[in-house]
């Protein structure tokens, strides 16, 4: 469980992601050495994500976001994943419960290029079906800040 320290620790990164541990430390009042291990704690136990920036696809010439679901077979569950991971443009892969075992965020150039992504997540042995949504704006993106109060 987070302790209050963790929680500012936490809010304070997700409000500046690449904040030095000299800055947190004075910002929180805290000792850089404190910091430092929190830090440290949170990166072995996976409670921050890899990444410390968030790049937009769309910055990367992908503007276009789509969610696909798909279902697929379970004794095939390890080269469907193999597979869906060698596809560049499926930046996130949930396994959820229902009647689809997979949720998909992918990106593309334009609505060409998503039908050649699609068609490449189906060609993924273990795929039997997908579906998919087209994105058409965020209005409320990933956000954690709300939790840390």
């Amino acid at each position: 469980m987070l302790d209050p320290t963790d929680r500012r620790l936490l809010a304070a990164l997700d409000r500046g992601p690449r904040a030095a541990i000299a800055a947190l430390a004075d910002q929180l009042g805290l000792a850089r050495g404190t910091v430092q291990h929190r830090l440290e704690r949170f990166a072995a136990g996976r409670d921050l994500r890899p990444h410390s920036t968030r790049v937009r696809p769309a910055a990367l010439g992908l503007p276009l976001r789509a969610v696909v679901t798909a279902t697929i077979l379970q004794s095939e569950r390890l080269r469907t994943m193999a597979g869906l991971a060698a596809i560049p443009q499926v930046v996130e892969c949930l396994a959820v419960t229902g009647s689809d075992d997979l949720l998909l965020q992918v990106v593309a150039r334009d609505t060409d290029h998503l039908r050649e992504v699609g068609l490449a997540i189906l060609a993924v042995p273990g795929i039997e079906r997908t579906s998919t949504s087209v994105v058409l704006e965020e209005p409320l993106a990933y956000r954690i800040a709300q939790l840390l109060d």
